[in-house]
């Protein structure tokens, strides 16, 4: 006995797409993108062509040089100019001060998400009102405040790296405070309870048990207070440039360093730029974990 299978049905040709169907529904996406990656791109390239161009001209910049050299580099690290030195005041006070601002941040943030006393709502509302008028605002009243200083407390006054740290501490207090206070509102408060009934004090709670469940937003005011400090020039500026220039941070050095000689030296200023962009480039790789959740789940409470 014999048996016959059916025909297995063959599918219909499923009909290609036109290209202008395609295009409307996902290939305008893919342009956005490219066109957004090459506008963010193309400064980069440019000054990574420029550092590895001999002919120290902008005039005669091109996307790609015709020939590459590192000498660029060599006369900032080797050569007269500090630029060593820089460096390291920049990687120190930018370091230093963020530091610090990270942590006094974290300080007030807990006292006004967890503790409630006469003058909060007051003082929560001040801090935010003096953080939408600039730092450069008060430009002339810190220079004339640092000139005082310096008379009575030379270590710390115009042209030191110690009194632009203090300057740059009480920069942004303000925005750190009301970023971090919304992500410490989102940590349970069960967990302070319950610690402060076996006899832990505020003391401890705070560095045993907030600190770690808030190192996301640690992470993320640090990484933002360390760009922006060592992208800053007026005040750095105004506070280091009456001093010496091995004191100089590296965007008020390398400005000096300019001066009125930009179009003959700028490879090396393209140079030096790009090496000062190496530590905010690590420190990004090594907290980009952080950055998401730092900076979305502060926002599930106010």
């Amino acid at each position: 006995m014999t048996t016959t299978s059916e025909p297995r049905p063959v599918a219909p040709p499923v009909p290609r797409r036109s290209f202008g169907k395609w295009f409307r529904d996902k290939g305008w996406r893919h342009l956005v993108g490219w066109v957004a990656l090459a506008f963010a791109l193309f400064p980069v390239i440019w000054i990574i062509s420029a550092s590895l161009n001999p002919l120290q001209t902008l005039t005669s910049q091109t996307l790609i040089p015709d020939e590459f050299t590192l000498e660029n580099y060599r006369e900032l690290l080797f050569g007269d100019v500090p630029y060593t030195n820089w460096y390291i005041n920049t990687l120190l006070i930018a370091g230093g001060a963020s530091i610090l601002m990270t942590f006094m941040s974290a300080l007030a943030a807990y006292a006004f998400s967890r503790m409630r006393f006469r003058g909060r709502r007051v003082g929560l509302m001040s801090v935010l009102l003096i953080q939408m008028f600039p730092q450069v605002l008060a430009f002339v009243a810190i220079f004339l405040l640092m000139v005082q200083i310096k008379g009575v407390f030379p270590s710390i006054g115009l042209g030191t790296r110690l009194g632009l740290s203090l300057v740059y501490l009480g920069g942004a207090l303000g925005v750190n405070t009301w970023l971090m206070k919304g992500f410490f509102d989102t940590v349970p408060k069960d967990l302070d309870e319950s610690a402060m009934v076996d006899g832990a004090s505020h003391h401890q709670v705070f560095f045993r048990i907030i600190l770690p469940l808030v190192a996301p937003i640690l992470a993320v005011v640090f990484l933002l207070s360390f760009i922006f400090l060592i992208n800053d020039f007026v005040l750095a500026d105004a506070v280091l440039g009456q001093g010496s220039p091995e004191d100089y941070t590296l965007s008020v050095g390398l400005f000096r360093f300019l001066n009125d000689q930009f179009n003959q030296r700028w490879g090396m200023f393209a140079a030096g730029s790009l090496m000062a962009g190496v530590p905010v480039v690590i420190l990004f790789l090594f907290l980009q974990k952080y950055i998401v959740s730092g900076l979305t789940q502060g926002a599930v409470k106010g």
